[in-house]
């Protein structure tokens, strides 16, 4: 891959002397996401500045490392994620994270850059908790290395972990190791018919109780109560004596897989709304009542499906001590004050900032994506 970085470099170097701003693009599934209402068409290359180039990784891919014992893959950026994912599979292993992918050429570098999660994160647990290593490409060329390829690495401050979800503000990542998980024995889903107040209740007090739980989300429906699903992973001992303590319908098994695989890649009638805001707040936090509303994580993610401005939203998820990002909403919808993501307290917005400016001094990189104004 010597030959793509030295390309990659030269694509850089010759931006910054340009001055140039760069878009960098994976596999393009979640070009949606971020600030890009300042951004216009030019060149063919949807959503990009008329000073801006593209900086394509999808050649930078493969998997470089894999040794299941070791629990650990490395792969360039430019991977597809399917191929991290097949490649796990034939080892009894997967991405515990569960991250949605949006399309098929996603890839694994878009997967660490964007941060997000699936229904598996629940158990799973957040992006950021999986990235033991990352390689950067930055501004002057050079590639800076971070963490490595093993559990515990305690070198230094934890910079691969900062890169997650960072949208590509510090530059691309040509590289990155992740932990895996073994896949479970057995998986089951649940089914409960309620409304959503019950089903925070109920989700929260099970958080108490040692249950094998995956994953859950909450719908409204048709008729005055929702529906609650509920994922079972583990020993099928485990889930034998969970299904017998919780109750609820036992849903068949390629029905779970599907609505569990739709749910994650947004692709449930619910994500057709032209706007949908995601609201990440405390589980035990009560109904809000934004409008139609499907929660994941036991009540700490919460989707609403409404128009309301993003002053009204933002409040609610303050007051409930969280954030409200703008994830979806039609291409000709005015960006709210500050970006679609949640502003940053004036504190942590200097270190943001700071960080920018030590990784990317130019400001090369996805200007704005992440963070409005840098």
């Amino acid at each position: 891959m010597d030959h793509v970085i030295a390309q990659l470099r030269e694509q850089v170097l010759d931006a910054a002397q340009q001055k140039h701003t760069i878009l960098i693009e994976g596999g393009g599934t979640k070009k949606f996401y971020g600030n890009h209402a300042l951004n216009t068409i030019d060149s063919g290359v949807p959503h990009m500045q008329s000073n801006s180039v593209a900086l394509k990784l999808n050649s930078l891919r493969g998997i470089i490392n894999y040794q299941p014992t070791e629990l650990v893959v490395t792969a360039w950026a430019g991977t597809p994620l399917q191929e991290v994912i097949d490649t796990l599979a034939a080892s009894e292993q997967m991405l515990a994270f569960d991250p949605p992918a949006f399309g098929a050429q996603a890839t694994l570098g878009g997967c660490v850059a964007a941060g997000l999660a699936g229904p598996g994160r629940y158990s799973g647990g957040p992006v950021k908790d999986y990235v033991l290593g990352t390689h950067l490409l930055t501004a002057s060329g050079s590639i800076l290395k971070f963490g490595g390829e093993v559990m515990k690495n305690v070198a230094g401050y934890d910079v691969s972990r900062l890169l997650v979800g960072s949208l590509g503000m510090f530059g691309p990542l040509t590289q990155v190791s992740v932990k895996v998980a073994p896949m479970p024995q057995e998986v089951c889903t649940l089914e409960f018919a309620l409304d959503e107040a019950s089903a925070l209740a109920i989700c929260h007090s099970w958080r108490a109780q040692p249950l094998p739980i995956s994953a859950t989300a909450w719908q409204s429906t048709e008729d005055t109560l929702g529906c609650l699903r509920v994922r079972l992973a583990g020993a099928g001992a485990a889930l034998k004596t969970a299904r017998l303590k919780m109750g609820g319908q036992v849903l068949p098994n390629a029905q779970a897989l599907e609505y569990w695989t739709v749910l994650r890649e947004q692709k449930l009638s619910f994500f057709t709304t032209p706007t949908v805001w995601r609201l990440a707040v405390a589980p035990a936090t009560p109904v809000l009542n934004l409008g139609p509303t499907l929660i994941e994580w036991g009540g700490g993610q919460r989707w609403v499906a409404s128009a309301l401005d993003a002053t009204t939203v933002r409040r609610v998820a303050e007051q409930a001590g969280g954030h409200a990002t703008l994830f979806r909403s039609p291409g000709d919808q005015t960006m709210p004050d500050q970006g679609v993501f949640h502003p940053l307290a004036a504190g942590v917005l200097e270190v943001v900032a700071r960080l920018k400016q030590e990784f990317d001094p130019k400001g090369l990189f996805n200007p704005g994506r992440l963070v409005h104004g840098l």
